[in-house]
């Protein structure tokens, strides 16, 4: 295995900014993350903060063990109760086989830093992973791409659900989830590694009853000795810890909500994009009625806390009750999220992708109206796999990978194929066209000086010989495909591999086919490394 770092240069402006630590980025965030000094004002600053560390220990603990988490996360768990001992966070929703690779590459991110920071700290800093088990949006995870003809395939498990129910309250439907594991695997080709990476999906999938548990007992399989804790937000018992917490939030629901707002219009004027929509009047609280969660929104007349459909309707001193006695009837949003975790855990950095790091920026403001320190934000690191067939092609073709991965290699695909014309096809035809103009000029001037319909056939003739030329230059280049049709194959599984649909490798691919292909191990061996952060993405070569 191989390791390269290359510098991608950010797509969004706010992301090259980030790494620049620009003024405009900078104000919004409490932290310069690419500092070591940060580090140790942050440890600094968690020493005075109190957390219910033996009831989230506890927590954890009962949670992680129904997923059969391995001895090394149990040890780091134990490890929370140690007054001085933080964590180093990131999250995401419950992917089918992890979903994506970006899942993948935030835990490794999350498992070397935590790994970096404990050397350089001398206290303990642990890993944690939180699954965004509240998260209703069941289309975003019902589904994975496998490759297929030099194309990725979306491959949809067939359960149905209709309602905004939470992942973690989704009962995995075994039959369809079996029939969808067992497709996936009729897409691979058999290698040595196919029967036991089968078993061992198949004996998360039947030991599992939600998506989440799947989700968490995969993740234990591919990361066993690394000590990553797991959380499922949308756990019955956390939210009993959140119950203080989820008070504080309604108390200061104006300020928090006003704050936001304000900063994201400054950051819009600024000339930032941001996917978040913000009203002075969110409730940044989801109310949960008939396994359905509904985002709450705070009347600014009445000051009744309202769904949009109306059909939740409850005072303060109502939601207040709630929050006390039936935590579990709430949830966080993607502003109160962050803020709980800052409740629960003495987090030493928080490590999010380009969309988080960009709502992260709107935050300062509602971590300051609940007596909070924002934690250092720091941009998760990126990976792009290529197996030694694909290596070949690179070389044989003499393409550059940080090219293929930037832009994909259509370009040099097209360029390839036309300089096997002589002349190419296209220019020929052109040129034909030109001379069938000037050739056919006179009859058009002739049929001009006669009647209307005479100057109308004479151009539908023009423009029937173009046609037809069109014609022979798309059978032409069809033949000349068909001839080169082994390499041109080539170009296209460089693209799907490197830049599938468009995008990132981490965005489209599963681990699914690279597990079956190096084994299950091969991951954990990459979050054993450490490198510097600063490193924007890495090329591992299988």
């Amino acid at each position: 295995m191989e390791i390269n770092s290359i510098q991608l240069e950010p797509s969004q402006r706010f992301l090259s900014d980030y790494y620049k630590q620009t003024d405009d980025i900078l104000s919004h965030f409490q932290y310069n993350p690419f500092q070591d000094t940060t580090y140790r004002e942050r440890l600094k600053a968690l020493q005075s903060r109190d957390y219910s560390r033996i009831q989230l220990s506890e927590t954890l603990y009962e949670m992680n063990a129904k997923w059969g988490a391995p001895k090394a996360t149990l040890s780091n768990i134990e490890r929370l109760k140690d007054e001085d001992s933080v964590v180093v966070i990131a999250g995401q929703q419950a992917g089918l086989l992890t979903g994506p690779l970006y899942t993948i590459n935030k835990i490794i991110s999350v498992i070397q830093f935590a790994k970096d920071q404990e050397e350089k700290q001398s206290v303990p800093v642990i890993p944690v992973f939180w699954i965004a088990g509240e998260d209703h949006d069941f289309a975003e995870i019902n589904h994975i791409f496998m490759p297929n003809d030099n194309e990725m395939k979306k491959v949809t498990i067939g359960q149905y659900i209709q309602d905004k129910t939470p992942v973690s309250d989704i009962t995995l439907d075994q039959g369809l989830a079996k029939k969808w594991l067992d497709n996936l695997f009729e897409c691979m080709s058999e290698t040595e590694h196919t029967k036991d990476l089968y078993r061992t999906i198949e004996h998360c999938l039947l030991n599992a009853t939600s998506y989440v548990d799947f989700f968490a007992r995969i993740i234990y399989c591919i990361f066993p000795d690394t000590g990553v804790i797991l959380l499922d937000s949308g756990d019955k018992a956390l939210r009993q810890l959140e119950s203080d917490y989820f008070i504080q939030l309604i108390h200061n629901q104006p300020t928090v909500a006003q704050g936001v707002h304000e900063t994201v219009e400054q950051l819009k004027q600024k000339g930032y994009e941001l996917t978040l929509d913000t009203t002075p009047f969110d409730g940044h609280l989801f109310y949960h009625k008939d396994q359905t969660r509904s985002l709450l929104m705070r009347d600014p007349v009445s000051s009744m806390w309202t769904s949009k459909l109306g059909d939740i309707q409850l005072t303060t001193e109502e939601l207040l009750n709630v929050a006390k006695f039936s935590p579990e009837r709430l949830s966080n949003n993607v502003v109160s999220r962050p803020l709980m975790q800052e409740w629960l855990f003495p987090t030493l950095a928080f490590l999010g992708g380009p969309g988080e790091l960009a709502y992260w920026s709107a935050l300062k403001p509602a971590f300051a109206a609940c007596h909070l320190s924002m934690p250092p934000v720091l941009p998760r690191q990126s990976y792009t796999f290529v197996n030694r067939h694909i290596e070949r092609l690179l070389r044989k073709h003499h393409i550059n990978a940080q090219e293929a991965i930037t832009n994909g290699v259509s370009e040099q695909k097209i360029n390839w194929l036309a300089a096997q014309q002589n002349p190419p096809i296209k220019d020929v035809v052109n040129e034909i066209k030109r001379t069938v103009d000037s050739a056919h000029r006179p009859l058009r001037d002739i049929a001009e000086n006669m009647q209307p319909d005479m100057k109308q056939l004479a151009h539908k003739n023009l423009q029937h010989l173009n046609k037809t030329l069109d014609f022979i230059e798309k059978r032409m280049s069809k033949a000349l495909e068909e001839k080169y049709a082994h390499t041109i194959n080539e170009f296209d599984l460089i693209n799907m591999a490197l830049r599938p649909n468009n995008q990132f490798q981490e965005r489209i691919w599963s681990p699914l086919p690279l597990m079956n292909e190096y084994g299950i191990d091969f991951i954990q061996s990459i979050s054993q490394q450490s490198w510097s952060m600063m490193n924007k993405h890495f090329v591992v070569y299988l």
